[in-house]
């Protein structure tokens, strides 16, 4: 299967699709979850020139912890939620991750 982490609602329905026709029972929340944890994760690694990072939720909140699980850094929706911001504008959102990954990496 692909690895590939969906940028928008109509590679979410795939992704659940793929999965039914192998069996498997995925819910659209938490495909939208993974993918924008996914996605602040891959910022991070990309602007760190690999993985030191990690990135975990925290309520309806995204915080980043170093190596030493301290915590560095934090992303919240401008919605109620990060699936709202998925669901409203994936690219919007995408950028803005983009950004904040890159203010917490600056902020160091």
């Amino acid at each position: 299967m692909s690895i590939q982490i969906p940028e928008n609602m109509e590679e979410v329905a795939m992704k659940i699709a793929q999965y039914q026709i192998h069996g498997q029972h995925l819910e659209m929340d938490d495909v939208i979850k993974d993918a924008v944890r996914d996605t602040l994760q891959e910022f991070m690694d990309e602007a760190l020139e690999g993985h030191y990072d990690d990135v975990a939720w925290a309520g309806e909140n995204l915080v980043v912890t170093d190596i030493m699980g301290e915590k560095i850094g934090m992303a919240a929706p401008i919605r109620d939620s990060f699936i709202e911001d998925f669901k409203t504008d994936a690219d919007e959102l995408v950028l803005r991750l983009e950004q904040q990954a890159a203010q917490i990496v600056g902020g160091r």
